[in-house]
């Protein structure tokens, strides 16, 4: 008799703790769709990921995040509100709830995944750190810099990788810590520090922001996995969903040639039962995401496919001219691979 109380009491704590879970799933969802907009945490200017024109407008890929989930969610691109952030501050930022979605080149980490409540929700560059030097420095490799003194951006992981790498081969260096990304930028362009390190995109992404960006080289190692993905709190499934299946809607609408320009005729007139579960012409999968049929036209018709959102900001088509290497499609030698709409 003891044992079925024990029993009862455990299965009377499970169903307390699923009402619980319940009752804090759709939570965002439902803020987001009271206020009529989608709060997006940014970086505080980094071209071709996160930056304003001169004219005032977004730009960037994680800008574009934003904007897919958004025209996934009303159908309409166009409404979203952004807070640029630190590095310090962004993960604060979607722990209070001050943002609805972190799309910030953020590294993807063990504990940033398991001991921050947050959760990542898929890789939208893949990325590694390396180092921007002046060619007047005489330097063609990263194992030429000891004692070299190194400007790095404060609260990221290329403090710590930094840390491993001169370690690991011998190397000694004084290290500048900064804020913001154009401070460390503008402390190797007056030469207080000889080598800048980050994400080699803020490295290509920052040369170009400089008086004379032909004078600096970015050197050859790569000395770190940087998977930069989006991010949202922990204890939301439903708009994990959303803002995951968002991103992958990108990649999987890349891989079957459905572009912004054809994404309208490809609806009316697709015979392919990929195409037509993706553009939601077959099946009800909007429905399990709580997203109108047309979802995924929304996205792709105002915001691009994957290749088109990459080659606008920082690939041929972008002054930062970056090769898609390791993002390119999984079919196409790169990484990128989405699950499909079933």
């Amino acid at each position: 008799m003891k044992m079925a109380k024990t029993t009862l009491a455990v299965l009377g704590t499970a169903v307390l703790l699923g009402a619980s879970a319940m009752a804090q799933a759709g939570a965002t969802l439902d803020s987001v769709k009271k206020k009529g907009y989608l709060q997006c945490g940014i970086s505080d200017g980094l071209p071709g990921f996160s930056y304003a024109d001169e004219k005032g407008n977004y730009l960037g890929i994680d800008v574009d995040v934003c904007r897919a989930v958004a025209a996934a969610l009303f159908g309409d691109a166009s409404k979203v509100k952004y807070s640029p952030l630190t590095a310090k501050e962004r993960f604060t930022a979607l722990q209070s709830g001050e943002v609805d979605v972190l799309s910030r080149n953020s590294t993807w980490t063990s504990s940033r995944d398991a001991a921050m409540g947050l959760n990542f929700v898929g890789v939208t560059y893949y990325d590694g750190q390396g180092f921007l030097v002046n060619k007047k420095l005489g330097v063609k490799s990263a194992k030429e810099l000891d004692g070299a003194t190194v400007c790095i951006q404060a609260g990221t992981t290329t403090e710590l990788n930094l840390a491993d790498y001169f370690r690991a081969n011998g190397l000694k260096y004084t290290p500048i810590t900064y804020d913001t990304s154009d401070e460390s930028a503008k402390s190797l362009e007056s030469g207080r520090c000889d080598v800048l390190t980050s994400d080699q995109s803020q490295l290509y992404a920052q040369r170009i922001k400089l008086a004379a960006p032909d004078e600096y080289v970015v050197l050859p190692e790569v000395i770190s996995k940087e998977p930069l993905a989006p991010a949202v709190r922990q204890g939301d499934e439903e708009w994990f969903d959303i803002v995951r299946w968002s991103l992958f809607a990108l990649i999987n609408a890349e891989e079957l040639g459905v572009t912004s320009k054809n994404v309208e005729e490809t609806a009316k007139t697709t015979k392919n039962p990929d195409i037509g579960r993706l553009l939601g012409t077959e099946g009800e999968f909007g429905k399990d995401l709580k997203l109108p049929k047309d979802w995924v036209v929304q996205i792709v018709k105002q915001v691009g496919n994957y290749g088109e959102v990459f080659d606008r900001n920082v690939g041929a088509g972008s002054p930062l001219k970056i090769e898609r290497g390791l993002n390119a499609l999984w079919n196409k030698g790169g990484l990128q691979y989405a699950p499909p709409v079933r």
